[in-house]
């Protein structure tokens, strides 16, 4: 999806802030036509039905009426498509649409190519009801038969068009290339490199800090706390930046470069949830305080290295040739010998076979286990079994 920023006047800000309730007030009355079904009413109405129902509306209320039949139709087709996809088990359940977090709205058809190039770094587009809008060329604009406008928590706009591009070709050299993500380390690959994903600065995290405790003293609904929930929002918007600008740079070096690239096979959202209070053995009834504290520091870091969306940008670039593995002992087997024992990772960095004394860095060690494929063909050799008065049995058959 090529994505622009999109740059309206004030006048055309508020008529697409307007585009936005329309779509967002119609997306939530079919979700409740849908979350109030049951057995004894009978089947829900579908777009057919709601697509009558939305005429009604726009007949008697004028404020429905002033906006885009094209923009809430629209979003009677995306929601009849998100249902879909969730009774298909390829997504989740749909869910309510607030102000100020999912903002935007979807245009389709022949109203989504009236598109004008104005110089070499700005072009138009007609949004209805709206107008001509102009927005940044940052690329070549696809041929594409939709897009969507949406507003993010920072008050930025993007327009961004539905074009799927064109997978990048392999080298044909052959390579195979394992990618370890972790915390510190970002992405260790089993060439030796080590990436770090960019994030916020010291100083911007001072003054992150600073925000959120100004916003905990803030009174719900004041001007003041909303002007202090938008820096919040400007200083993530600008961490989220930077780690997709460095996921896909990454991801299309890694497409260019190598023929096979092999990724762990992680559940991340089971690795990123909230756990569950443990109790304190000492004192029943009375949970331990510091155990959520502790994941949610891990939590963090894993959202913030992008695990999910690196592998996802490889999987849409190197199309058919991203393999995931068992990420099982990759970490604890010596990619020389092939010995896995726990004490071999001294350390977060520091890897050192107790079988050959192979000395590595512990993340590019696990990236060479996961570019062999040893995650799933490696196993812990049985223990030899020594008698105190006899040599071990495995010596004396061979003599």
């Amino acid at each position: 999806m090529s994505r622009f920023r999109l740059c309206p006047t004030a006048a055309q800000e508020v008529a697409l802030l307007e585009q936005c309730g329309h779509a967002r007030y119609v997306w939530n009355l079919a979700l409740e036509q849908w979350t109030m079904w049951t057995r004894s009413k009978g089947p829900t109405p579908g777009f057919v039905e709601q697509a009558r129902q939305l005429t009604e509306a726009r007949a008697a209320f004028g404020w429905l009426r002033s906006g885009s039949q094209t923009v809430q139709q629209q979003a009677l087709r995306d929601f009849a498509q998100a249902v879909k996809n969730f009774h298909a088990g390829t997504h989740r359940r749909p869910t309510w649409r607030k102000a100020g977090l999912r903002e935007g709205f979807h245009i389709v058809g022949s109203q989504a190519r009236r598109v004008e190039q104005l110089s070499r770094k700005w072009a138009r587009v007609l949004v209805p009801k709206v107008g001509w809008v102009r927005f940044r060329l940052s690329r070549v604009i696809p041929d594409a038969k939709s897009y969507r406008i949406t507003r993010d928590r920072a008050g930025r706009w993007h327009l961004a068009f539905a074009a799927v591009p064109d997978p990048i070709p392999a080298p044909g050299t052959g390579e195979v290339v394992g990618v370890d993500r972790g915390i510190t380390v970002s992405a260790a690959l089993s060439t030796g490199d080590l990436l770090t994903c960019p994030g916020l600065s010291d100083r911007e995290l001072e003054r992150l800090k600073h925000l959120q405790r100004r916003l905990a003293r803030c009174r719900r609904g004041s001007n003041r706390r909303q002007r202090v929930r938008t820096a919040i929002a400007k200083l993530c918007s600008r961490a989220r930046d930077r780690r997709r600008d460095w996921v896909e740079k990454t991801s299309t070096d890694l497409a260019r470069r190598f023929d096979q690239i092999r990724v762990e096979d992680l559940r991340i959202p089971q690795m990123s949830r909230r756990p569950k209070p443990k109790p304190d053995p000492a004192r029943p009834g009375v949970f331990l305080p510091n155990r959520r504290r502790a994941k949610a520091g891990l939590n963090r870091g894993i959202l913030a290295n992008g695990w999910g969306l690196l592998v996802r940008r490889l999987e849409d670039k190197a199309a058919g040739r991203v393999e995931r593995v068992n990420p099982a002992f990759t970490s604890q087997t010596c990619s020389v010998c092939g010995h896995r024992a726990p004490g071999n990772r001294k350390s977060q960095a520091v890897f050192r076979c107790a079988a050959c004394g192979h000395q590595a860095n512990a993340d590019v060690n696990a990236a060479v286990n996961i570019a062999a494929g040893r995650a799933v063909s490696v196993r812990r050799e049985p223990p030899v079994w020594v008698s105190p008065k006899r040599e071990p049995q495995h010596a004396a058959s061979a003599e």
